[in-house]
């Protein structure tokens, strides 16, 4: 999932969209709102791209994890994240069956599930391979922008013919 514009700001409730960046503070929408505010160089902001869940091998980004919840349930709602707390942890051990339970709290989960119900109901959710695309591109575009030693080697070789 695309979730670099999707902000998370520690002690407000609910999920904010980037909207611009101020002198002293980013402008911020409330998702489910529409309220906009700013937040300042003192809050603590994370963009939900920059989250990931920890596994037993490897970290997952967030998005990847949302991907899973939504060809778990279709594209439609995950499970109630007010439900019970056995039930919570069961659905998030089928979505991630490796998720390593000693590091991701009981409280992560609940607000990844309530995330990604948010997301999906506002519909948000979109998949990375657009942007996956522009990935595989910029490899063939790293010759054209050579390093200072690639340039220096240029500037020698006419020289060294005189």
């Amino acid at each position: 999932m695309v979730l670099k514009e999707i902000l998370s700001i520690s002690g407000e409730p609910g999920l904010f969209k980037f909207v611009a960046q101020g002198k002293n503070a980013i402008i911020v929408e409330h998702i489910e709102t529409g309220k906009r505010s700013s937040a300042f160089s003192s809050a603590k902001v994370s963009s939900l791209e920059d989250i990931s869940v920890f596994t037993e091998n490897e970290d997952i980004p967030l998005g990847k994890v949302f991907d899973k919840i939504s060809e778990k349930e279709s594209g439609g709602q995950a499970i109630d994240s007010k439900a019970d707390s056995e039930k919570l942890k069961k659905y998030f051990e089928e979505v991630i069956p490796d998720y390593a339970r000693e590091k991701v709290y009981l409280s992560d989960i609940k607000k990844i599930i309530l995330w990604y119900n948010l997301l999906q109901k506002k519909g948000m959710l979109i998949k990375e391979e657009p942007e996956k695309a522009v990935e595989t591109e910029k490899p063939a575009s790293e010759p054209e922008n050579s390093t200072p030693a690639a340039k220096a080697k240029k500037k020698s070789a006419p020289n060294s013919k005189k």
